[in-house]
């Protein structure tokens, strides 16, 4: 049955795309009536649950929700909020690894809404252009700050650096805790997961593993 295709998917936290699933007119309304619409529809839930919202510690929580989802959780579904990752011409003719880690990941799993926190590593060997190290984190986390799964937000994060980059030597790393993991389900409290998305020279083992002794003995 369709409805437990959908449960199996949810439960077991698999993507079906690398793209994030969004409706064609996704971006029509604006982020005002967006949490206009979101506050209505979240106050029904506290109702349903039982809350009373005419208490004053939960009077403000559907609007306190909305804008949440809107504005900050949710702010990377837009593509009008990606960074400006401005690149510069590798004028040292650097050929060498160049990483970003323990970039702080602040995500929410899509099946159940619940926070996916952890860090990023971020590598690459430059070819003609470079980037400012402060654009990898901004990239991460504009990826981050959507509903996601962890292999699709490895993919998108390397895809866009690649095309930023103009070259497929690209690697991201991620470790993050599920608190779908943690708090529900099987509530598991010390696992973590790690997913990993490469191309170019990082498909070559001894190029991988320079990478991860890199980023074991760089902690600062």
């Amino acid at each position: 049955m369709e409805s437990e295709k959908i449960e199996f998917i949810g439960d077991n936290h698999i993507s079906t795309s690398v793209e994030t699933p969004l409706r064609s007119d996704a971006f029509v309304k604006s982020d005002e009536e967006k949490i206009e619409n979101i506050k209505h529809h979240f106050s029904k839930i506290m109702e349903e649950l039982g809350l009373d919202l005419s208490d004053d510690s939960l009077a403000g929580t559907p609007s306190r929700v909305a804008k949440m989802y809107v504005k900050e959780l949710f702010y990377g579904l837009n593509p009008k909020n990606r960074p400006s990752t401005t690149t510069f011409n590798n004028k040292y003719n650097y050929k060498k690894m160049l990483i970003e880690q323990d970039i702080v990941i602040d995500s929410a799993c899509e099946h159940h809404f619940l926070p996916m926190i952890g860090y990023a590593h971020v590598g690459y060997i430059p070819n003609e252009k470079v980037i400012g190290l402060s654009k990898l984190n901004r990239l991460v986390d504009y990826y981050a700050h959507r509903p996601q799964v962890q292999e699709r937000l490895c993919e998108q994060i390397c895809n866009d650096l690649q095309r930023t980059l103009g070259t497929k030597s690209v690697i991201v790393v991620i470790h993050s805790k599920h608190l779908c993991v943690s708090s529900r389900g099987i509530k598991d409290k010390s696992s973590f997961t790690t997913s990993v998305a490469h191309g170019g020279e990082f498909e070559e083992e001894a190029v991988r593993n320079e990478f991860y002794e890199l980023i074991s003995m760089g902690k600062v």
